[in-house]
């Protein structure tokens, strides 16, 4: 099985979106399958992240999955996403969720 997010996508169209306070991920990419992830502490995810420290605009760049799932709370994802990492989980699509913001 091929990696479902291994296609980049651009900002405001991510495949999900962290949050935690000021900071937001928006998850652009990933470089491994899903089931990958689980024991490596150095998968890295492309990002788009924005915060009070990038005076609200987004930066792009890699970071490590296990800090944007250990630190951000997911609060949007497309289905397949939620089918991969968030089982049983119900949160708006990213497209919804930047609609309302």
């Amino acid at each position: 099985m091929a990696n479902p997010f291994a296609k980049s996508r651009k900002t405001g169209n991510p495949y999900a979106i962290y949050r935690a306070g000021d900071m937001v991920w928006q998850v652009l990419k990933t470089y491994k399958q899903p089931k990958n992830e689980a024991g490596d502490i150095y998968a890295r995810w492309m990002v788009a992240a924005k915060s009070s420290a990038t005076f609200g605009s987004y930066e792009m760049g890699d970071t490590y999955a296990s800090e944007v799932r250990n630190y951000g709370r997911l609060v949007a994802a497309e289905p397949e996403w939620l089918d991969h990492y968030a089982s049983g989980v119900s949160v708006p699509t990213p497209q919804e969720y930047l609609a309302d913001a």
